[in-house]
């Protein structure tokens, strides 16, 4: 028979010495609340860019175009039609694509072009690939030296600074399209003759270079003046501080915290320059023969305009869907990448 009297042994809920144990929380989630998950300015952009309904069908526009651009020589592999060919046996004695629409049939999804007999399907597409490329890589060009530019300018200050903004402003003076369609043949002229005939790649690079390196001022006094505002922040004094030098200031501090605004002027760039393109070919400043190209498809079509109107109406079309859908897209970025966006 065990001793009553004797106190009950110290445990661990009795004890005040025992050690306390930790009791284990619920989570908000758990508790019926919403868990709060952190975004990053660049999730926050990516959200509002994927809920805005007018980036979501410019964008789909732009990747459609970009894939039939992309599979245009699969378009011409599997109808067996070359861009180049010409099919002047369904063209009637004025040269008139014979058939309903301008020749539109079966084999021939858009029609003929008149006089020529190409197929105006394929040289519709090649001539979507030829703007396409000379607007990105023209585009690419103009960024590129531009930000190069601009930060250079925007860090030096002192006489360099002024040196740029006196250049800029030089090159600002310049009427750009008359620039354009005066230096291209001028150019020409320099390295090839008149019985000559410079290849297709010449004048596409040709004007590649010439949008480009007239292009770039935007962006320089863009980057420029976002080189100015960050320089003196804290996290690029702590940079000096702890004994970065001037590349990984530029590159790694002050480069990721401007991209947002280079990327718009990429965005709203490329619809300019595929007008521009177009309205060279449009005075046969252009592209030449045979590249196709949607400018001077419109060239040739004017002489068609009233009995052939569908020949003029399909580049025409494109030309403006593509360069409304990329004016679109580059406003909704530019308000996705805005923090005091609302949209």
């Amino acid at each position: 028979m065990s001793d009553l009297s004797q106190p009950p042994s110290p445990s661990a809920d009795t004890d005040p010495a025992a050690p306390v144990r930790a009791v284990a929380v619920d989570p908000p989630a758990a508790a019926g609340r919403p868990q709060i998950v952190g975004r990053s300015p660049n999730q926050l952009a990516w959200l509002r860019l994927k809920r805005d309904r007018t980036a979501r069908t410019s964008g789909l526009t732009l990747l459609v175009a970009a894939g039939v651009a992309l599979c245009a020589p699969l378009l011409g592999w599997l109808t067996g039609i070359d861009p180049t060919d010409k099919f002047v046996d369904r063209l009637n004695d004025f040269g008139m694509p014979a058939g309903y629409a301008g020749g539109i049939s079966s084999g021939h999804w858009l029609g003929l072009e008149p006089g020529s007999g190409r197929d105006i399907l394929l040289q519709l597409v090649y001539g979507l690939r030829t703007s396409l490329f000379i607007a990105f890589a023209s585009a690419l060009l103009a960024s590129f030296v531009g930000v190069a530019v601009g930060v250079v300018a925007g860090w030096a200050r002192g006489w360099l600074d002024s040196t740029v903004n006196w250049l800029i402003d030089l090159t600002l003076a310049f009427p750009f399209l008359i620039f354009a369609l005066a230096v291209i043949p001028i150019l020409q002229d320099r390295f090839y003759s008149e019985r000559e005939a410079p290849p297709p790649a010449f004048r596409v690079a040709l004007i590649v270079a010439t949008f480009g390196l007239f292009s770039w001022t935007y962006t320089a006094r863009l980057v420029r003046g976002q080189v100015i505002s960050l320089r003196e922040r804290e996290f690029v004094e702590a940079a000096r501080a702890a004994g970065a030098g001037t590349g990984h200031i530029l590159f790694r501090q002050l480069l990721p915290n401007i991209w947002a605004p280079i990327l718009v002027t990429v965005s709203l760039n490329v619809p300019q320059f595929i007008a521009i393109e177009a309205a060279l070919a449009f005075v046969n400043v252009g592209v030449t023969e045979p590249t196709p190209d949607l400018g001077r498809m419109i060239y040739n079509s004017i002489g068609y305009v009233a009995s052939d109107p569908w020949y003029t109406l399909f580049p025409g079309l494109t030309i403006f869907l593509l360069v409304l859908a990329f004016n679109l897209f580059g406003d909704a970025l530019r308000d996705s990448l805005d923090p005091r966006s609302t949209r």
